[in-house]
């Protein structure tokens, strides 16, 4: 078999709709994905045109003529952030049911938090905004119990330790402070499984409220909860180009 046509499985999956890369890596890992009906690895390649690839059961096929959809949903509270859910819990999956094509979310928002969320159907696109090491800001409205204190407010900026490992430091700015209660605006260059809430937690603070505003340069905006749009090509662009910046700034810190 000409080595040449072979890719690496994940680029693979993500292609066919079914995971983004990042999550592709996880399913191989777990033993998940089968190459001809050998357990696949990390770091294998395959012939998408000749291999069997088949994942968790399913064979999977990629169709280079296929739409690539980019989708900013408004997720309420309540739904949980992945396309199907054995304990038949509300998923996203159920809000972007008319879109002619297998998306699947672009990171997560917790079942308690709402906002901004991408779904696609291109593992290149949310490889390139959710990779670890891309850092791609992200902006949250969070509303914490009780007021919060100058320490508290430092320690969160400069970090704190989350699931054994100090968090990113993050920009932090007081939209409105109570008696009983403080609005946030915080911006994490990070995603961690519930780290805004782990970091409030950290700190004796309780979170009442979570509400991503922003991916980068696309805002949430007016889009109603439960409502979803195609982003435009302008919020396209940004993107594309933020993360061209960010990856100018990233090779500047390496040499």
């Amino acid at each position: 078999m000409d080595s040449n046509n072979k890719i690496r499985i994940q680029k693979i999956i993500a292609e066919a709709g079914i995971a983004s890369r990042r999550k592709a890596e996880e399913l191989i890992t777990r033993g998940a994905v089968t190459i001809n009906g050998k357990r696949a690895k990390l770091g294998d390649k395959a012939d998408p045109a000749k291999d069997k690839l088949v994942v968790a059961g399913r064979a999977i096929t990629v169709r280079k003529d296929t739409k690539k959809y980019y989708i900013m949903l408004h997720k309420p509270r309540g739904f949980i952030t992945t396309m199907s859910d054995e304990g038949g819990r509300k998923c996203v999956a159920e809000l972007v049911d008319e879109v002619p094509a297998r998306l699947f979310p672009v990171g997560r928002l917790d079942r308690d938090s709402e906002g901004l969320l991408f779904m696609t159907n291109d593992g290149d696109f949310a490889n390139m905004i959710s990779h670890p090491s891309t850092h791609f800001a992200k902006t949250y409205r969070v509303t914490v119990h009780p007021a919060i204190t100058e320490d508290q407010l430092t320690a969160l900026t400069t970090g704190v330790i989350v699931d054994g490992r100090k968090s990113m430091p993050a920009s932090i700015r007081v939209i409105t402070a109570e008696k009983e209660r403080t609005v946030l605006e915080i911006i994490l260059e990070e995603g961690r499984n519930r780290q805004i809430r782990k970091m409030c937690e950290a700190v004796g603070l309780e979170v009442a409220r979570l509400k991503r505003l922003a991916i980068g340069p696309v805002k949430l905006g007016m889009l109603q909860p439960g409502k979803w749009r195609e982003l435009k090509p302008d919020e396209m662009r940004a993107i594309r180009a933020y993360h061209k910046k960010l990856e100018a700034k990233k090779a500047g810190e390496e040499s």
